[in-house]
């Protein structure tokens, strides 16, 4: 079957490009806006440790459910009412988390707030697909890309926002944001473009997610991700804090570092992959992405006020074991019903261990009543990522594996 002819990017899908970059933008503003202000939050809702760590839950939790059951909804409405129907719901939710008045109250928006994202991240790569089938490439590219912008903006301005207007309008106003993603969804939904191909999200076979379990390569690449992840959301929920505390940052010398952290995963995510999949450096990548978090945590350990800005972005190259286990899902899978049944498994039990991160790093802190215990958790964590990472080195197929 020949590859569908290529045409020029905005040829009469202009909507749908606005539309996938307005998307993307917004599916990570909810997770990075809210930890810097939450010194602020706290004088108006007491938050326990227990509290700020079910709020750094919520984005992991929400995103393995939803993975599940949004290909069934989507079947049942279709990609663009699915997704607008997602939009709505996150629009409540950040509204919600402004308009909060209680720590049940901001729980509940944010679990709004997520499963709104939930449902967005599924739709987008056969959103992609759909509209622009000789570009998928270059589009999963650019939404990749303004993920990790939508992820360190927020940290950016949370705090100056805040200072300005309060904490509910800095929370609050990617509501707005997330309306503009509306339109041009609303305007494809009532003039439907009816030569976009029907693409839905695709689903695993049972039979295949069962093998998977038995893999060794499967929960070697699922180790690899959940370690990036459990990273990722326990720093997000809790880097602010940590700094404040060991370092003696400023709120918005916290929040600038926070966002440090996740411009490193832009990255990572457009050179990872040419890496991996151009020149297979594999061991190279995970060497670097152990050495680097731990170099990273055992800095803010040692010295966390000297070259605070060094140690914060050794920890955000750590979790370029993210795009690493999404890119070695295809790279290690012969099939595409294979690779299908790989991220199925590979990301429902590394979500399910990411959504720990947050809660057991403030358990720990609300035990010891310091963070050295929590960053030693989190340095350690680099010891699971390197021997499955010395797994998923060696080139093999998953196929293969479960065929013998």
């Amino acid at each position: 079957m020949s590859p569908p002819p290529s045409r020029p990017l905005w040829a009469g899908r202009a909507l749908a490009l606005a539309g996938i970059v307005l998307v993307a933008f917004n599916l990570r503003t909810g997770v990075a806006s809210l930890s810097p202000i939450l010194s602020r939050i706290e004088q108006d809702i007491p938050l326990s440790a227990v509290e700020v760590g079910l709020l750094g839950m919520l984005p992991p939790l929400c995103y393995a459910l939803f993975g599940i059951v949004t290909p069934l909804i989507a079947r049942r409405f279709g990609l663009e009412g699915t997704l607008i129907a997602a939009l709505v719901v996150m629009i409540a939710g950040l509204a919600g988390r402004g308009l909060a008045g209680s720590s049940l109250g901001l729980l509940a928006a944010s679990t709004v707030l997520f499963a709104g994202v939930g449902v967005g991240n599924v739709l987008l790569p056969p959103l992609v697909k759909r509209y622009f089938p000789d570009r998928i490439a270059l589009l999963t590219t650019i939404y990749v890309t303004l993920l990790s912008v939508s992820t360190f903006v927020p940290p950016l301005v949370a705090v100056p926002m805040a200072d300005a207007a309060g904490w509910r309008v800095s929370i609050g106003m990617w509501a707005v944001v997330a309306a503009l993603a509306l339109v041009p969804w609303i305007a494809l939904l009532v003039h439907p473009r009816r030569q976009a191909r029907a693409v839905l999200p695709e689903e695993a076979a049972p039979g295949l997610l069962l093998r998977a379990a038995r893999s060794s390569l499967a929960w070697s690449l699922a180790i690899v991700f959940a370690v990036a992840g459990f990273n990722a959301y326990a720093v997000f929920a809790w880097l602010p804090s940590i700094l404040a505390d060991t370092a003696g940052t400023s709120a918005a010398e916290a929040g600038a570092l926070l966002s440090l952290y996740a411009a490193m995963g832009l990255p990572a995510g457009l050179l990872v992959p040419v890496i991996a999949a151009r020149h297979g450096r594999v061991r190279t990548l995970v060497a670097v992405g152990v050495a680097s978090l731990v170099a990273g945590y055992a800095g803010l350990l040692v010295a966390p006020a000297a070259a605070t800005w060094l140690w914060v972005a050794l920890i955000g190259t750590g979790p370029l074991f993210f795009p690493l286990a999404l890119v070695l899902i295809n790279l290690r899978s012969r099939t595409h019903t294979g690779a299908v049944a790989l991220s199925g498994f590979v990301q429902s039990v590394g979500y399910l261990v990411v959504a720990l991160g947050p809660l057991v790093v403030g358990l720990l802190h609300d035990a010891t009543g310091g963070w050295t215990a929590p960053l030693w958790l989190l340095l350690l964590s680099s010891i699971p990522a390197a021997l499955g990472g010395l797994v998923v080195a060696r080139k093999r197929y998953f196929e293969d594996e479960r065929a013998r």
